[in-house]
């Protein structure tokens, strides 16, 4: 003990006691919200031009899943020996389970590992859901935009009451558009914006 006393004054343990608190009490706080996933892919955003076959192969495998929707966030990331890591989270746990089947039988791909989350069951996140998609997608120069494609590239996650929107859009003004829609559904405890904006083409 008198070695740490003269390591650390007791003033400076009492400040990392109380530093070490709070950090543990910031984390439990965001134990019901959507986790911002790590960084990772995702199937629907467009790679660059250089991009390696196999991942073009996942994005491609993955964005094909009858079950993947608006209301899910998949992603993924690939080391460069072939480990493949699943991310994100569902509300269907068939996605979870085929989203696996599809990656691992692709050549290139030696191991997978789903960390993959498949949200609860929740007949008021699922309120929240068709209302903010209605918010984000009734609003016709968003919709026009985003709305009609295979699947659109705007996302609504919801975990107990809390909302995440994930994807991308073209510009800025239509990320803070997308805020704006959101932000007025009522119910929902927090938005968190993760909206990516595409990056600019190079030009020829």
């Amino acid at each position: 003990m008198k070695q740490i006393d003269r390591l650390f004054p007791a003033s400076a343990l009492t400040v990392l006691a109380g530093f070490l608190t709070l950090a543990c009490t910031g984390f439990a706080a965001d134990k019901n919200a959507p986790a911002s996933p790590q960084q990772h892919m995702d199937p629907y955003v467009q790679g660059p031009a250089n991009e390696a076959h196999l991942i073009q192969e996942v994005r491609h495998q993955l964005v094909m899943l009858p079950y993947y929707g608006v209301f899910d966030d998949l992603g993924f990331t690939v080391d460069p020996a072939g480990h493949l890591t699943l991310l994100g989270q569902v509300t269907n746990p068939v996605l979870k389970s085929d989203a696996e089947g599809v990656v691992k039988r692709l050549e290139g791909i030696t191991s997978v590992t789903n960390n993959i989350e498949v949200l609860p069951l929740s007949f008021s996140d699922e309120q929240i859901r068709r209302a903010v998609y209605r918010a984000i997608y009734g609003d016709p120069s968003i919709s026009i935009r985003y709305g009609y494609r295979a699947l659109p590239s705007i996302h609504i996650i919801v975990k107990n009451g809390n909302v995440r929107l994930e994807g991308v859009v073209a510009n800025e003004a239509d990320r803070n558009l997308v805020n704006i829609r959101a932000s007025g559904v009522p119910g929902v405890f927090k938005l968190e914006n993760a909206l990516q904006v595409e990056a600019p083409s190079p030009k020829k």
